[in-house]
C-alpha cells in the first residue's frame, strides 16, 4: 500500500518528458547569422568534374554542414542546379582574394556567379535546419544521446530516469521544508550511490533528506527549535512551500542574510544538496575501498590527466578487506575502486547553482538531470550553460525531466 500512496503523491510518469539541454543556447531560426557566398548555375552533366575540383582548391572551411550543391526545380517539371564557389573574405563580404585556379575552372566551364547568403552555423535543431534550407541546403545530424559512449533513452531507460527523479522528489519533500535533493547513481547496476538534501542550516542533521529539521528561513528557525506544535510547523512548511526560500540553489546568498540575523555556528554555507551527496559518495568509497598510502600513491599516478567525456568507468583494482563492514548499506558491489563519481548520473529536483554545476565537473559525473529550472542562479540553462564551457576539462550531458508543479505539494 505504500508503493501505491507514493505513486499517487508523486503523479504519474506517463505525461513526463525528458528533453536535451545543449551547451548552447538555441537560435530563433530566423535570426541565424549568415555569410555571403559565390555561386552559380552549372550544367548537371559538369557537376561532379566542377565540385570535385572546387573540394580540392577551395574547399568550405567553416561551412562543413554547408551541401555544395544546391538542387532547384523550375516550371515543367526541369530542375537547376547551383555551386558555391567561393566564401567571402572580411567583414564587408568580398571576394577580392579569389584564387587562380578557381578563376581558371569559371572561365573553363563559362559560370556566371552571383552573390548569396548560406547560414554560418551548424543546426542544432530541426526548426534551425528547416529556416537554413530556405537560403541554401545544410546538413543536420539530430542529436542521438550516444555521444562519447552515454547511453540514449529506451522505454526502459526513460522508465529508470522517472524512478530515480522521484526518488530525489521524495527526499525533496521529506523534510518540514521543501529543499533541494541530489542523487548520484551508477547507471551501469541501477544503484544508488549517494543522496542528500540540503543542509545549509542544520550541519549535519540531515541522513539522505530523511530528518524533519532542515534549511528553515530565519523568521522560522527559533519556532521550529522551541518545539513548536505541529500546527505551526505546516503552516511554516507550507509557507517554504509556496516561496522556495529554502531551496538553497535557487537562493545562494541566502546564506549571508541569515548570518547577519543569526549567532548561531549550526549551519554552513556551502552545504548544497550537491555539495552533501558527493561527500558522503566519497566516504562510501573510503569505506568499501580502504587503501594504505602505498595503494593511494598508485591511484594518485593512474589519474592525473583529464578523463574523457562518457569514458567508461575509470575504476582502480583495489585487494578486497576482510574487516569490510558488512553492515553497510550497499546492496552490491564490485572489486574495483570508482575514481571520484567518473560515468555517475545524478539526479536534481531544482536545476544546480554555479558552485554544485562545477562541482561536479569535477566529479567527472556524466549525465545531470533535474526536474525545475532555476532562475536566480541556474547554472546548466536558465541563467548560464556550463555544459558548454569549452575552457572546461571535462563535459557532462544535461536533461531537463519535466514534470508538474503540482508534485510538489
Amino acid at each position: 500500500m505504500k508503493g501505491s500512496a507514493d505513486e499517487k503523491t508523486l503523479g504519474s510518469s506517463e505525461c513526463w518528458e525528458i528533453i536535451h539541454l545543449p551547451g548552447k543556447p538555441p537560435i530563433c531560426p530566423d535570426l541565424q547569422p549568415t555569410v555571403d557566398v559565390l555561386a552559380s548555375a552549372i550544367e548537371a552533366k559538369h557537376a561532379n568534374t566542377i565540385v570535385r575540383k572546387l573540394n580540392h582548391i577551395a574547399p568550405l572551411e567553416g561551412l562543413r554542414h554547408v551541401k555544395r550543391i544546391r538542387k532547384t526545380c523550375l516550371d515543367g517539371g526541369k530542375s537547376q542546379l547551383f555551386v558555391i564557389i567561393w566564401m567571402a573574405s572580411g567583414s564587408n563580404g568580398e571576394f577580392n582574394h579569389i584564387p587562380e585556379d578557381v578563376r581558371e575552372l569559371m572561365n573553363t566551364y563559362q559560370l556566371s556567379t552571383f552573390t548569396t547568403k548560406v547560414c554560418k552555423y551548424a543546426a542544432t535543431t530541426k526548426e534551425e535546419w528547416e529556416e537554413q534550407c530556405k537560403l541554401w541546403p545544410t546538413s543536420f545530424h539530430p542529436p542521438t544521446f550516444n555521444i562519447d559512449g552515454m547511453a540514449g533513452f529506451s522505454e526502459e531507460d526513460s522508465l529508470s530516469v522517472f524512478n530515480f527523479m522521484k526518488h530525489a522528489v521524495r527526499i525533496a519533500k521529506s523534510s518540514t521544508s521543501l529543499v533541494n535533493a541530489a542523487v548520484i547513481v551508477d547507471p551501469s547496476s541501477g544503484e544508488i550511490i549517494a543522496s542528500s538534501s540540503d543542509e545549509v542550516l542544520y550541519h549535519g542533521a540531515l541522513t539522505n533528506g530523511s530528518s524533519k529539521e532542515s534549511c528553515y528561513s530565519k523568521e522560522h528557525k527559533t519556532t521550529i527549535q522551541d518545539g513548536a506544535n505541529e500546527m505551526e510547523k505546516d503552516s511554516v512548511s507550507n509557507e517554504a512551500k509556496q516561496s522556495y526560500m529554502d531551496v538553497s540553489c535557487l537562493h545562494p546568498w541566502e546564506w549571508l542574510e541569515q548570518r547577519l540575523h543569526s549567532s548561531s555556528d549550526s549551519w554552513h554555507p556551502l552545504r548544497h544538496a550537491a555539495i552533501v551527496a558527493i561527500e558522503k559518495s566519497a566516504a562510501r568509497d573510503r569505506h568499501l575501498f580502504p587503501m594504505d598510502m602505498r595503494g593511494a600513491d598508485s591511484i594518485q599516478e593512474d589519474h592525473k590527466g583529464p578523463t574523457p567525456t562518457g569514458s567508461p568507468l575509470k575504476r582502480q583494482k583495489v585487494k578486497n578487506d576482510e574487516s569490510l563492514d558488512c553492515n553497510m548499506n550497499v546492496s552490491k558491489y564490485n572489486s574495483t575502486r570508482p575514481y571520484l563519481c567518473t560515468g555517475y548520473d545524478i539526479y536534481f529536483v531544482w536545476e544546480p547553482c554555479v558552485m554544485c554545476s562545477m562541482a561536479i565537473v569535477h566529479q567527472r559525473v556524466r549525465r545531470v538531470f533535474y526536474a525545475f529550472p532555476n532562475p536566480n542562479d541556474g547554472a546548466l540553462g536558465s541563467v548560464h550553460r556550463l555544459q558548454g564551457e569549452s575552457s572546461l576539462n571535462h563535459h557532462y550531458a544535461v536533461f531537463r525531466v519535466v514534470l508538474p508543479k503540482e508534485i510538489l505539494d
